[in-house]
């Protein structure tokens, strides 16, 4: 079996834009681990005829191809970080060829997003993929994208390994000759230590994943022990800063009063963190799988975040429920009181949950397997 990709390339790419950007090559080297496959490819879309810096195809095994190029070089073709030409997957489907669509952001918004906030999409023609292939935290979903797609749906498991954060962190040391990783606070005369000083990285260009959970449950944390939140950085809020809502939310905070809150723009998680803050709150909805919960986790930082899927796995990270700001402000509050005692534990938490999206593991191995074969028509 031979796979095509799809991916993107465009001017001033970076593969930290985003998580999708990574899983291309996670899945890459997945699919080059089952033995049935002879070969994958990335099918590029895009306009700069290479792929980001950080990637080093040759120590990859991967080739970059056009999707002239791509034509009789693939069997199967997975859509996943580029729209491919509606035209030429008909065509490839008439020759026979297998295609499924593996959608990665939240399906429901990327529908009704870009109409009701009058954004950029995409939606792609209802005849263009033979199944579409959905992450655990988008079962819900799996009806709507049936219907929508008129074909079958799956889900894939969901995977990710330290590789580019690795290369990145070795980056910023050699940079700024700090460590990315959390370390522990030492207490003063009296005993007690410094208050965290939490960071929030959500986007804030959907309502998937905003910062304004994180911002009121920093600020329950503070007005209840002022000792437990040294400062409140919330990025990727520069948009938003003149926007009356988002003024009116930061004003009414006490830690903006107490001039504790910074707000900033785009920052990558290990050339922040490493310098600037040691704990990380997050908010999402109905999108509880997501990169940067692990990328916070693989530092040992406390992460306080409402992912069920977080805590069910190994029980990582400080969880609360829903949009429980206030329940999310008493986790960030133990985080501060205890994480530094229990870090051990919170160790063997993380690895429990690294282990379980591992592209080398034997179950996501055997469940991409399985959806491959499946695709194919031959027996599972």
């Amino acid at each position: 079996m031979r796979i095509g990709i799809s991916v993107i390339s465009h001017a001033g790419q970076n593969v930290w834009e985003n998580g999708m950007g990574q899983n291309v090559f996670f899945l890459a080297r997945l699919f080059q681990r089952l033995p049935f496959v002879r070969d994958v490819v990335l099918i590029d879309v895009g306009d700069q005829a290479a792929m980001p810096a950080q990637v080093d195809m040759g120590a990859m095994g991967l080739r970059r191809l056009t999707q002239r190029e791509a034509t009789d070089e693939v069997d199967v073709v997975i859509e996943l970080a580029g729209a491919l030409d509606p035209q030429w997957l008909r065509l490839m489907r008439a020759r026979g060829k297998k295609v499924a669509f593996l959608s990665c952001g939240q399906p429901y918004v990327s529908l009704i997003e870009p109409s009701v906030f009058q954004k950029p999409g995409h939606l792609g023609g209802t005849d263009r993929c033979d199944e579409v292939w959905l992450l655990p935290k988008d079962a819900e979903f799996v009806p709507m994208m049936r219907t929508l797609n008129r074909c079958s749906v799956h889900i894939a498991p969901f995977i990710w390994q330290p590789y580019f954060l690795d290369r990145r962190i070795e980056e910023v040391a050699s940079i700024t000759g700090v460590r990315y990783g959390y370390k522990p606070r030492e207490p003063d005369a009296s005993g007690h230590r410094a208050g965290l000083r939490v960071v929030s990285f959500e986007p804030n260009i959907s309502v998937v994943k905003t910062s304004s959970i994180p911002m009121l449950l920093c600020d329950e944390a503070y007005r209840a022990d002022p000792s437990a939140v040294q400062m409140l950085h919330a990025l990727n809020t520069l948009h938003m800063t003149t926007h009356p809502t988002m003024l009116y939310l930061a004003n009414s905070l006490d830690l903006v009063k107490q001039h504790k809150a910074v707000f900033l723009g785009r920052h990558d998680i290990v050339g922040y963190m490493a310098q600037h803050a040691d704990a990380v709150v997050s908010h999402q909805w109905q999108n509880e799988q997501n990169y940067s919960y692990l990328d916070a986790l693989y530092g040992n930082y406390p992460l306080i975040h409402n992912s069920p899927w977080l805590r069910d796995v190994a029980g990582a990270g400080y969880y609360y429920p829903g949009f429980d700001a206030a329940e999310g402000g008493r986790q960030l509050r133990v985080a501060a009181q205890t994480h530094d005692a229990q870090l051990d534990d919170y160790r063997v938490r993380a690895q429990r949950t690294f282990e379980a999206v591992d592209p080398s593991s034997r179950a996501n191995l055997d469940g991409y397997a399985t959806l491959l074969l499946r695709l194919q028509g031959a027996p599972a």
